[in-house]
C-alpha cells in the first residue's frame, strides 16, 4: 500500500472517529442537561407551590386538590400577614438579629482562625479542639442552662440573649470552614509583609482579611440562613410580641378554631425572600470559597 493510501486511511479513520466523539460528546451533555433541568424542577416546584398556596383561601386549601390553581388569587394574604399579623415588626427583628450575629460571628471567627492557623502559639491547637468540641452539642441540651444563665442576668426578653445564642452556636463551624482556607495562604505573603515592616494587626485587616472574601461569603450565607430560621431560641428567650422574629409570628395566624392558611403561606414566601436575594448575590462567591476552602481541611 503506498503511502499516500495510508496517509488517507488514516485520515479517514480519524474523521470518523471526531465524528463518533463529537456525536457522543452531544447525546452525554443531552443527558446531562435534561437531569440537571429535573433536578432544578423539583428544587424550584416547591417555591412555586407555596407561592399558589399564598393566594388561595381556606374553602380552596382543604376542598380543592393540593396541585391546584388559585381561582381567586387573594394578593391581600400579603396585605394581611405585613399588617394584621404584624410581620412588618417580626420581618425588621429577623433582619436585625441575623445580620448582627452574622457580623460579630464572622468578626470573631476571623480573628480566632488567624490566632491559631498563622501565629505560633502552644495552645493553638487546644483552643481548636474546644471549639470544635463545641459543635458537638446539641442545641436542646443548653436551652435549660442558657435559660437559667440570662435570667440571672436579666437577660430573658432581651434580644441580646438570641444574638448572643447566635454567634456561640455557629462559631465552631465558622472557624472550621475559615481554617480550612487559612491554611492554603501562603505564608511567604505573611513574611513579606514582615519584612516591609507590617505589624501584625496591619497583616490581618490588610492582607489576609481582604484575601478570605470567597470563604467569608461562604460563611455568610450558611449563618444566615441559620439565624433566619432559627426557632427554638426566639421562642425560649423573648415573650414580648415587639422582639419575636417572622418565624415565630407565623402563630399568629394559628387560632383555636381558625387557622389562616392563605396568611401562612403569604408569610413563608416573605420569609423566603431574603434568603434567596442574599443567595443569588453571593452564589459565585459561595462556590468560590467552597472549593478553596476544600483543598485543605
Amino acid at each position: 500500500m503506498s503511502k499516500v493510501a495510508v496517509e488517507t486511511q488514516n485520515t479517514t479513520l480519524s474523521a470518523s472517529y471526531k465524528t463518533s466523539n463529537t456525536l457522543g460528546n452531544k447525546i452525554g451533555y443531552g443527558i446531562l442537561y435534561f437531569v440537571l433541568a429535573v433536578i432544578a424542577i423539583v428544587q424550584v416546584y416547591p417555591l412555586v407551590w407555596l407561592f399558589l398556596f399564598s393566594l388561595k383561601t381556606n374553602q380552596e386549601v382543604f376542598g380543592m386538590s393540593p396541585f391546584a390553581l388559585p381561582q381567586d388569587p387573594q394578593w391581600g394574604n400579603y396585605a394581611k400577614a405585613w399588617t394584621t399579623g404584624h410581620i412588618d415588626v417580626y420581618f425588621f427583628n429577623s433582619v436585625f438579629y441575623t445580620v448582627a450575629a452574622v457580623v460579630i460571628t464572622v468578626i470573631l471567627a476571623s480573628f480566632v482562625t488567624f490566632a491559631i492557623t498563622r501565629m505560633e502559639w502552644k495552645l493553638s491547637g487546644l483552643v481548636l479542639g474546644l471549639f470544635m468540641a463545641g459543635y458537638m452539642i446539641p442545641l436542646h441540651s443548653t436551652l435549660i442552662p442558657l435559660f437559667n444563665f440570662f435570667k440571672s442576668a436579666n437577660m430573658i426578653d432581651n434580644p441580646l440573649s438570641v444574638i448572643l445564642s447566635y454567634v456561640a452556636f455557629n462559631l465552631p463551624i465558622t472557624i472550621m470552614i475559615l481554617s480550612g482556607f487559612y491554611r492554603t495562604i501562603p505564608r511567604e505573603i505573611e513574611e513579606a509583609a514582615v519584612v516591609d515592616g507590617c505589624s501584625i494587626h496591619r497583616i490581618f485587616f490588610q492582607i489576609t482579611l481582604p484575601m478570605t472574601v470567597p470563604v467569608l461569603s461562604t460563611t455568610v450565607i450558611i449563618n444566615m440562613i441559620y439565624n433566619w430560621n432559627e426557632f427554638v431560641f426566639v421562642n425560649t428567650f423573648l415573650s414580648s410580641d415587639k422582639w419575636k422574629t417572622i418565624t415565630v409570628g407565623v402563630n399568629n395566624f394559628v387560632g383555636q378554631y381558625l387557622t389562616d392558611w392563605g396568611a401562612i403561606g403569604a408569610t413563608l414566601m416573605i420569609s423566603i425572600i431574603p434568603v434567596l436575594i442574599a443567595y443569588f448575590i453571593l452564589s459565585d462567591r459561595i462556590v468560590e470559597g467552597i472549593a478553596a476552602g476544600s483543598v485543605k481541611g
